[in-house]
C-alpha cells in the first residue's frame, strides 16, 4: 500500500498531496527527488515500483523478506539500500515486536518499504519537510530523517526492558527466587534487540563515509552516538541478565537446600518415634496372643507389674541407653 508519495525541489514539497507513482518516476529525473512510502505492498505494488524507479531486481526481493540484522548494500545505478529494524516494547507481555524498514537511496528518489511492527514516518517526513535547509541535501536528508526516528523509538524499549530487569534484580538479590523462565525469555529480547541495533553501527559509519555533504555530518554523527549509548545500554542488560540468572539459580540451590534439611530432621524425628515403638510394638503384641500358657500363668497384680509394664519399661531403658551411648562417639 502506498502511504505517501511527494517530489521536492530545493527543499519544499511540490503539492499538497500524494501524487501518482509515474509523476514521482517522471518528475525526479527532471530536477530534485520523490519519496515514495509503502507499507507492507504486495508483490504486484513491489513489481510495479521496480519497473517505475529501475530497481535492482534482488534489492526488491530483500525488501519482501524479513532480515535479522540491518545492512547496507549498494547496487547498479548509485542505488543503495539500507535495512533498519524497528522495535517497540510490549510490557504486559515483557516482549519486543520487531518491524522492518527498507530503504532504497538514489541521487533522485527514495523508496521507503516498511515490514511488520514498523515505526511511523509520517512524524519524520513531517519533521523534516520543516526543516528546509536539511532538506536541501536531498536522500540524505530523508535517510538521516528515518535513521533518528528509529533510533529515538529504541529509547522506549530500552526503558522498557530496564524497568522489568530492576524488578528481578530487585527479587533475585533480596534473597527470593523468581521464575527462571521470565529471566530467561528478558535475556532471549536482549539479545534479539542487540541483534537489531548492533550492526547498525556498522550501518551508520558507512552512510558517514558516503554521505559528503557538511550540513548532514553533524546530524548523523548525532544518531551515530546516540546509537552508541544504546548499544552500550542493552549490551550491559543481556549481561546483566545473565548474572541475574546464575544468581538465581543459586538462590534457588538453597532454598532446595533449606528444604531438603528440614525434610532430613523430618525423617530423624520419624525414625526417632519408629525405633521407640518398635520394641513396645513387639511386647505387646507377644503378650497379646492367646496361648494357654500365657493366660493360664500371667496372672495377678505382680504379674502384670513386672511382665507388663516391666516389659514396656526394660526395653525403653535399653534403647535410651544405646542411644545416649551412640551419640557420645561422633
Amino acid at each position: 500500500m502506498i502511504v505517501d508519495c511527494a517530489h521536492y525541489v530545493d527543499g519544499q514539497r511540490q503539492g499538497s498531496g500524494p501524487m501518482d507513482l509515474h509523476d514521482a518516476s517522471t518528475l525526479c529525473q527532471a530536477e530534485g527527488f520523490s519519496w515514495l512510502g509503502l507499507l507492507e505492498p504486495t508483490p504486484d505494488e513491489l513489481s510495479r515500483v521496480r519497473e517505475a524507479f529501475n530497481l535492482h531486481e534482488l534489492a526488491v526481493e530483500d525488501a519482501q523478506t524479513f532480515h535479522m540484522r540491518p545492512k547496507l548494500e549498494a547496487y547498479d545505478g548509485d542505488v543503495q539500500l539500507v535495512i533498519l529494524r524497528t522495535a517497540r516494547y510490549d510490557d504486559a507481555t515483557e516482549e519486543i515486536d520487531f518491524g522492518e524498514i527498507s530503504v532504497f537511496l538514489a541521487p533522485t528518489f527514495v523508496i521507503t518499504v516498511r515490514q511488520g511492527i514498523a515505526s511511523e514516518l509520517h512524524e519524520a517526513r513531517l519533521r523534516l519537510e520543516q526543516r528546509p535547509e536539511l532538506l536541501r541535501a536531498g536522500p540524505a536528508a530523508v535517510l538521516w530523517a528515518i535513521l533518528d526516528h528509529v533510533v529515538d523509538d529504541y529509547g522506549p524499549v530500552v526503558a522498557g526492558l530496564e524497568n522489568d530487569i530492576d524488578q528481578l534484580e530487585a527479587t533475585v538479590f533480596s534473597g527470593s527466587s523468581a521464575p527462571t523462565e521470565r529471566i530467561y525469555s528478558l535475556r532471549r529480547e536482549a539479545t534479539d534487540f542487540y541483534r537489531a541495533v548492533h550492526p547498525l553501527i556498522a550501518v551508520i559509519n558507512g552512510l558517514q563515509r558516503a554521505i559528503e555533504d557538511g550540513v548532514l555530518q553533524p546530524y548523523l554523527r548525532d544518531v551515530g552516538d546516540h546509537l552508541a549509548l544504546i548499544n552500550d545500554e542493552v549490551a550491559a542488560q543481556r549481561d546483566l541478565l545473565s548474572t541475574i540468572l546464575d544468581a538465581n539459580l543459586s538462590v534457588i540451590s538453597v532454598e532446595q537446600t533449606r528444604v531438603g534439611v528440614r525434610q532430613n530432621a523430618t525423617m530423624e524425628r520419624l525414625t526417632v518415634l519408629a525405633t521407640v515403638f518398635l520394641p513396645l510394638t513387639f511386647i505387646t503384641g507377644f503378650f497379646g496372643q492367646n496361648f494357654s500358657w500365657l493366660v493360664e500363668n500371667v496372672t495377678g497384680l505382680w504379674a502384670f507389674l513386672i511382665l507388663g509394664l516391666g516389659g514396656l519399661i526394660v526395653p525403653l531403658v535399653a534403647l535410651w541407653v544405646w542411644l545416649r551411648k551412640d551419640s557420645s562417639h561422633p
